[in-house]
């Protein structure tokens, strides 16, 4: 079976420091919880930012403050950045800004969805016009599956050249709104993948446990991390290095091993 790469998503934009007061908001807060995860074992870097208010946006030039900070100490982690909904404004424009930026991987959504109290709106003309800007940037596309029928989608984009081989997606479980963090469901998903995909697994809340066991048990990758998960089962705050090292716990009982940076950039294809 093949090495687990750990994804970290030190904050998304949901999480507040009232939410969890070791919510990474700021530059420095997300730059320094990345550091340490990735010292952990994270292979990846899923990353999202906040603007002078820590609010969540998209702005190019925060994005690009964090890949510097990260660039200038040296921390070899596979960058990926979100181009999600609720960055701000819906357009390519806006979504995309940061897609010029020296990385690795973005997210892409290839359908729309519901959250808990908005939409998350990803219309054709945007899948497209993103996914483009990823390839003309040589950034690979992580395709964000909140429910079957996204997966589905992407295989269509494949077939009309718009998606490249090998596609690698992240199966998010259990966000409100979307298909339920159920191991019936995963199941559904993970057999409704095309041939030759790598995917990971993003549990959110209380699903989460449960979602990465049975990913690292059937040789998948997992994402972890406060934009996933608030608090531990004992009700304490979680942080993203409780939360990275319980995945190499888990990992561990069940005999897999955790893939380094190169080794996630060879399963990846990004080599």
């Amino acid at each position: 079976m093949e090495k687990l790469i750990i994804t970290i998503a030190p904050t998304g934009n949901v999480p507040t420091k009232e939410l969890n007061p070791h919510s990474p908001l700021t530059v420095d807060e997300i730059v320094s919880d990345i550091k340490k995860c990735h010292k952990l074992g994270a292979a990846i870097a899923h990353i999202h930012v906040r603007d002078g208010n820590l609010k969540p946006t998209s702005d190019r030039s925060i994005f690009k403050k964090v890949i510097d900070k990260l660039d200038e100490d040296n921390i070899g982690v596979i960058k990926q950045l979100s181009t999600g909904a609720r960055g701000g404004a819906n357009t390519i424009d806006w979504r995309g800004q940061m897609l010029d930026l020296n990385v690795h991987m973005a997210s892409l959504a290839t359908g729309s969805s519901n959250f808990a109290k908005s939409v998350n709106a990803n219309s054709p003309e945007l899948i497209k016009a993103l996914a483009e800007k990823m390839y003309d940037n040589n950034i690979k596309p992580e395709i964000e599956a909140f429910d079957v029928a996204m997966i589905h989608n992407a295989i269509r984009l494949k077939k009309k050249g718009i998606l490249k081989e090998p596609l690698h997606f992240n199966l998010v479980m259990n966000v409100p709104g979307s298909i339920p963090g159920t191991p019936k469901n995963l199941m559904f998903m993970i057999d409704s993948l095309p041939s030759g995909a790598t995917w990971t697994v993003s549990g959110i809340g209380y699903s989460q446990v449960q979602m990465i066991t049975m990913a690292i048990l059937l040789g998948g990758h997992v994402r972890t991390g406060i934009e996933d998960v608030l608090k531990m089962e004992d009700g304490s705050y979680a942080t993203n290095e409780k939360l990275v090292k319980r995945v190499i716990r888990i990992a561990k009982e069940l005999g897999r091993e955790i893939a380094n940076v190169d080794e996630a950039k060879k399963i990846l294809g990004l080599i």
